[in-house]
């Protein structure tokens, strides 16, 4: 079972880019994130040629989230927002039973600028999250909670440079919420994997950063211990991001053993 994250960065612009590396890759679950296009905008029928079944929430110019399933599986959508503010409304977040497991796909808030109430926002969606994960764990279901967290967990997560130091990505408060989660019992697979040296995700557009390899690693495959032991190998596409047309997120995925 191949399980993968991408932040697509416009989803409807980026099509030949999804196309292309579902084609290569042939991950069975794919998590998609700021897919900027409205409900109706989502470009379920290409999908469904290239072999995919989809649930999504969309929204105009910013956000939006989905599940892909490969084949004949079936995507049950059990939640579309994150609990705990019922004003929120930013589309970040959904949920569904996939292939034997709860599938989460998420879009955390960066937060820039800090401080403000962005970074507010950010933090407080954190915290719901952290909530909502501990409600899952508790369950004993199969879990996965994939997407763009828009957090550099540790100074090893983002390449040695001093530019960042106030960028929201790697403020101690959301590092500290990223932790909680852990400690909470998920399994970070990607750094499960890699103890050191664990792949970058994303490289901004400037200053030829791809090129330098000044990524940072801010999305994440987290685990519930219910499937931390069938975690076999995982990484992440970074050739896709090298691409025309790329997305500034290279897919990252993992390979679990079925039970």
């Amino acid at each position: 079972m191949k399980i993968a994250t991408f932040n697509i960065n416009d989803v409807n612009k980026r099509l030949p880019v999804l196309l292309g590396w579902l084609r290569a890759a042939k991950p069975d679950v794919v998590c998609l994130q700021e897919l900027k296009a409205t409900q109706t905008e989502f470009p379920e029928v290409a999908l469904r040629k290239a072999g995919y079944s989809a649930a999504w929430v969309g929204q105009k110019s910013w956000n939006g989230v989905a599940i892909l399933a490969r084949g004949k599986a079936r995507i049950v959508v059990t939640r579309t927002r994150l609990p705990g503010d019922p004003k929120d409304s930013q589309s970040r977040y959904i949920e569904a039973a996939v292939a034997g497991m709860i599938v989460g796909s998420l879009y955390a808030p960066n937060g820039n600028p800090q401080p403000g109430p962005k970074f507010d926002y950010k933090l407080a969606w954190l915290k719901r999250l952290n909530r909502h994960a501990a409600t899952l764990l508790k369950s004993g279901a199969p879990v996965v909670l994939a997407g763009d967290f828009n957090v550099a967990p540790t100074p090893d997560d983002i390449y040695p440079t001093r530019s960042w130091d106030k960028d929201a990505l790697v403020q101690p408060a959301p590092r500290a919420l990223y932790a909680k989660l852990l400690k909470q019992g998920w399994s970070d697979a990607l750094r499960a994997l890699h103890p050191t040296g664990a792949p970058y995700t994303f490289w901004s557009y400037w200053r030829n950063r791809f090129e330098r390899d000044a990524g940072l690693r801010i999305d994440h495959l987290l685990l519930a211990p219910t499937l931390a032991n069938h975690l076999i190998r995982g990484g992440v596409d970074r050739d896709v991001r090298g691409g025309p047309g790329a997305s500034d997120h290279a897919p990252a995925w993992i390979v679990l053993r079925k039970p």
